[in-house]
């Protein structure tokens, strides 16, 4: 029978006040802390050993198989896939514009890798429930070959199991004192292998680190906040720990694989049944293939075991157990691989079908929008004591500022650490209907090219506006030179022959709006000899090599003369 799967290393036992932190052992609480933390230390550690597919606690006879079918870690994925698998965008005030967005973009997508961090902070906070990230700055190295690297700001996704935070009594969005604390392999100074345990404090105030409860290192707190993001999965009233995804199903899980296992021994059975001889030795029945007996007593009876069970009940309730759990976290059967036919169904269609799972994605959205804000203003405040010249716009990173643009930001105004956070739909999107609705908004004058680009997902939109200029305008210096060239060639044929090129010889250049249109939407003028353009010698000569054959040499083959 299958029960929860509790490893020694993550087992809490209250004699001696010791709970598992950390695979590598169990690392010693105060009373207090067990108290507080140790239930929930428990529920992670059991959370983590269904996602990891733990689902059993003892093994069978050989030959005999326990049926394992991790719904739990499959629906979790899922969530966090539809979820984050879109990323998101962060927007700031116009002021701060031409500044923070770049600065966002340089931590999280340079500095970090954007997507991995999300996931693993999606994932964290669908199996315990809990997500706690750390903002810490990395200073600049050499390494052993000579190379320099730069200083950065990393975004730390934490496992909860090595968090302890203290709240505000009145106020549970502050942390006041923040303790990490784990175990890790290390070379003590014999040169053997041991374990030792690394706690750090944080307060607004300072930072300490201890080893094995030795103080190693005390500093000040350089951005004078803890530098610390904890976001809840989904609240809990009166609770500062958040609810997991999966841990309502854990017990269906058990259910399934226990139903599971037992379909399977009376399958086996069938495949290989019992044999029932009665008024007969078996060892005078030879057993095989195309075998007759004969001369058996005559009450003598031969027949296999049958099962006088129905199959369709118990598939039918393993089926039951399956539909309680999609409909325990909303995600629809259909969402994990089940065949279904391909329609062109519309974005609201897809959106009802899909609204539990929908409903799930607004209550992350809720909790991890208000944590990413405090993340970045984490992430601002690193930059701003380390790296002040972020504050500051770089003419190589943004376009030059508008008006109401500021081009250097103070860090001791509010205003700076300002962000939103933006979730695109995670249903898929038509590209073609967004555009047609986005060309008839603005048809209309209800929309503007930027507000068009941030409704297609881009981040920048000012330095798209600025691309899409440049670009317009290379191609009117590209036409304009071409325009150049076929006067220099009219000039030229004209100095040669006498004679205008007739109207309609000359190919048009072709642009993106049609053959008789140039790249600014004007149409192209009458071609013929623009006044005041004189020959050039360069292209008569082209033009006679082209007209009149190419100049070969005079002696082609020298050792036949």
């Amino acid at each position: 029978m299958p029960v929860d799967f509790w490893s020694p290393s993550y087992r809490a036992s209250s004699s001696d006040l010791t709970v598992a932190i950390s695979p590598l052992g169990l690392v010693e609480l105060a009373d207090e802390e067990f108290e507080v933390h140790g239930p929930r230390l428990n529920r992670y550690s059991a959370a983590w050993a269904w996602y990891l597919g733990h689902h059993w606690s003892h093994r069978r006879e050989m030959g005999d198989q326990n049926i394992t079918l991790n719904y739990v870690r499959t629906i979790s994925d899922y969530i966090t896939n539809f979820c984050f698998g879109k990323g998101v965008q962060f927007k700031t005030p116009e002021m701060s514009s031409a500044i923070i967005p770049h600065l966002l973009q340089k931590v999280w997508e340079v500095d970090n890798d954007k997507q991995k961090t999300l996931w693993e902070m999606g994932q964290l906070a669908s199996v315990t429930g809990d997500c706690f990230v750390k903002v810490a700055y990395e200073e600049p190295w050499e390494d052993a070959i000579g190379v320099i690297h730069t200083g950065k700001t990393r975004i730390i996704p934490l496992n909860p199991a090595y968090c302890f935070p203290e709240y505000h009594p009145h106020d549970r969005d502050r942390i006041l004192r923040f303790k990490l604390k784990y175990r890790f392999w290390g070379t003590s100074p014999e040169g053997t292998r041991q374990v030792y345990t690394f706690t750090e404090i944080l307060t607004d105030d300072t930072v300490e680190q201890y080893i094995n409860d030795e103080l190693i290192d005390q500093y000040p707190n350089p951005i004078g906040k803890v530098p610390i993001v904890h976001i809840p999965n989904v609240s809990i009233s009166s609770s500062p720990w958040g609810q997991s995804d999966i841990w309502d199903i854990i017990s269906l899980n058990r259910e399934m694989n226990e139903k599971m296992s037992e379909v399977s021994d009376i399958v086996n059975y069938h495949s290989a049944p019992v044999t029932i001889i009665t008024g007969a030795k078996a060892s005078q029945l030879e057993r095989g293939a195309k075998k007759v007996w004969a001369g058996l007593p005559k009450d003598a009876r031969v027949y296999n075991l049958e099962s006088s069970g129905e199959m369709g009940g118990a598939l039918q309730y393993i089926q039951m157990i399956k539909q309680a759990m999609h409909e325990i976290t909303g995600v629809p059967e259909n969402a994990l691989g089940r065949t279904q036919p391909i329609s062109n169904t519309s974005g609201v269609a897809l959106a009802i079908q899909y609204q539990p799972m929908m409903n799930r994605f607004y209550m992350k959205k809720v909790h991890f929008t208000k944590g990413l804000v405090q993340l970045n203003e984490l992430i601002i405040r690193t930059q701003a004591v380390h790296e002040p010249e972020s504050l500051q716009w770089n003419p190589m990173e943004a376009t030059y500022p508008e008006p109401d643009q500021a081009q250097i930001l103070d860090p001791r105004d509010p205003n700076t650490y300002r962000t939103s956070i933006h979730w695109p739909d995670p249903l898929p999107v038509d590209q073609l209907i967004k555009l047609n609705e986005l060309q008839a908004k603005m048809a209309m004058g209800l929309e503007s090219k930027r507000g068009a680009l941030r409704a297609l997902g881009e981040e920048f939109p000012n330095e798209k506006m600025a691309e899409v200029s440049e670009e317009l305008r290379d191609d009117a210096f590209d036409q304009g030179a071409l325009e150049l060239i076929n006067a220099q060639i009219g000039a030229s044929v004209m100095a040669l022959t006498g004679m205008l090129i007739p109207e309609g010889a000359q190919p048009a250049v072709k642009s993106a709006g049609g053959s008789g249109t140039t790249s600014a939407g004007s149409p192209q003028e009458e071609s013929g000899v623009m006044p005041g353009v004189s020959p050039s010698g360069d292209i008569v000569n082209q033009l006679a090599q082209r007209a009149f054959g190419a100049n070969l040499a005079q002696r082609r083959v020298p050792e036949s003369d």
